[in-house]
């Protein structure tokens, strides 16, 4: 089933441990787009200025990624944004963002991206997710995700964009802002109370330590892909979501959202979200391929499954 993604298109400066880059490609779309274009067609709406060119158009045609609803801004800049990791990757410190022609991004949706069967909405104002999620009346799949600052400034509106998708996507301290809840599952219930027909799954992005899915049935984790040497985390939230967005749209028509599906899902999320931190940006994934993803899906199962033996019990002492 083909995939729409809305959401931004950047260019990125990063510092980390082990190395830096100036002028990377970069934003939510850009990074969820390459990891779900292994599954099905991927058609990228989101704006770009005069600085983005057709090289870097050529790393997403290279991939089957549909640009024409790449939105070309004559006269202005793309967004623009600088960070600096510590040892620590699970933060990072923004040192400058600059908006472009993101500012005043207005989603102008084509009849093919419209017609899409699955739909992702990174993170945007939960208005523009609102809007573009009723012009999609064909999608049977749509998930969402935020950040902290929505939350801050606009959480009614994040609230009935929530209510308006299949499934959301962040990070557990949002989970937890969003709801002013204590830990990961009781936020994650709360979002799922407000759907008024029930069902929905809430997806938890635990950084180095993996993910949660939260449905009505129950809870599953499943831990981040062990490696050695991390080179830069950015965009790895939404690699996963690529991965995890992707292999749902892969399943024919009319599967059922099973617990089984969702969870080989949040495999292959997790498994692409791993490859996208061994180098700087898009770099990696820009290079993966389905073998590779097979591959480390594969050892994450042998990793993850154990045998559960009838407990004899053992006597110690009086």
């Amino acid at each position: 089933m083909p995939i729409t993604v809305v959401g931004s298109i950047a260019f990125d400066a990063v510092k980390t441990p082990f190395g830096e880059r100036q002028r990377m490609l970069g934003g939510a779309a850009v990074h969820f787009a390459l990891a779900a274009s292994f599954f099905d067609v991927v058609r990228m709406v989101g704006p770009v200025g005069d600085d983005f060119g057709e090289a870097e158009l050529d790393v997403l045609r290279s991939r089957g990624i549909d640009v024409s609803d790449i939105e070309h801004v004559q006269g202005g800049r793309t967004f623009f944004w600088r960070g600096e990791y510590g040892w620590d990757l699970n933060s990072r410190e923004t040192l400058d963002t600059q908006l472009g022609v993101f500012e005043h991004f207005a989603p102008s949706l084509s009849g093919a991206s419209r017609a899409s069967e699955v739909l992702f909405l990174a993170n945007i104002q939960p208005d523009l997710q609102r809007a573009v999620r009723a012009q999609c009346q064909d999608t049977r799949f749509a998930a969402l995700d935020s950040m902290n600052l929505w939350i801050d400034i606009a959480r009614d509106s994040l609230v009935d964009a929530i209510n308006e998708v299949d499934c959301l996507i962040l990070n557990d301290a949002e989970l937890r802002q969003l709801t002013d809840k204590p830990n990961l599952l009781s936020a994650a219930q709360e979002v799922l109370s407000w759907r008024p027909a029930g069902g929905g799954c809430v997806v938890a992005k635990l950084g180095a330590y993996g993910a949660a899915l939260i449905t009505p049935d129950g809870y599953f984790s499943i831990p981040a892909f062990p490696l050695e040497t991390v080179v830069d985390p950015t965009g790895a939230g939404d690699s996963f979501a690529g991965g995890f967005v992707g292999y749902i749209a892969s399943q024919p028509p009319g599967s059922r959202l099973t617990a089984a599906l969702l969870r080989r899902a949040m495999a292959y999320g997790t498994a692409i979200a791993s490859f996208n931190v061994e180098a700087f940006g898009t770099e990696r994934v820009a290079r993966l391929t389905l073998a590779e993803i097979t591959a480390r899906v594969a050892e994450l199962r042998r990793m993850t499954s154990f045998s559960v033996e009838r407990f004899r019990g053992v006597r110690g002492g009086r």
